[in-house]
C-alpha cells in the first residue's frame, strides 16, 4: 500500500486559523466516515509545519473530494501557505491501528 505525505509551512498569522480548519474538518471526517481512506494530519514543534498523512485502499477512489468540508479546506489552505507543499509517496511497511 502506499500513502501519499504532505509537507506544509503556512504563515505564522494563520496558524490559529489552521488549527480551527483542521478540527472543523476531522469533525465532518467523523461525520462522514469514509471508507477505505486513512488521514492524519500533524503539527511539527515550529508550530506552523504540518504533515498530513493519507492512505487509499487498494481498489478504491479517494472518497475525500466528494466532501464538502474537505474542499473548503483544500481551498482556504491555498491563502495561508507560506510556500507551496511539497508532496512526497511513501510505501507502507507497517500501519498499527487499535
Amino acid at each position: 500500500m502506499t500513502a501519499m505525505v504532505l509537507r506544509s509551512t503556512v504563515r505564522s498569522e494563520y496558524a490559529p486559523e489552521v488549527e480551527s480548519a483542521v478540527k472543523a474538518l476531522f469533525a465532518a471526517l467523523e461525520r462522514h466516515r469514509p471508507h477505505g481512506v486513512h488521514y492524519a494530519s500533524y503539527r511539527l514543534a515550529d508550530g506552523v509545519t504540518y504533515l498530513v498523512v493519507l492512505q487509499v485502499e487498494d481498489g478504491i477512489d479517494n472518497p475525500l473530494p466528494a466532501i464538502a468540508e474537505f474542499r473548503e479546506f483544500q481551498e482556504n489552505l491555498k491563502g495561508w501557505l507560506a510556500a507551496p507543499p511539497i508532496p512526497e509517496q511513501a510505501t507502507v511497511l507497517g500501519d498499527y491501528r487499535c
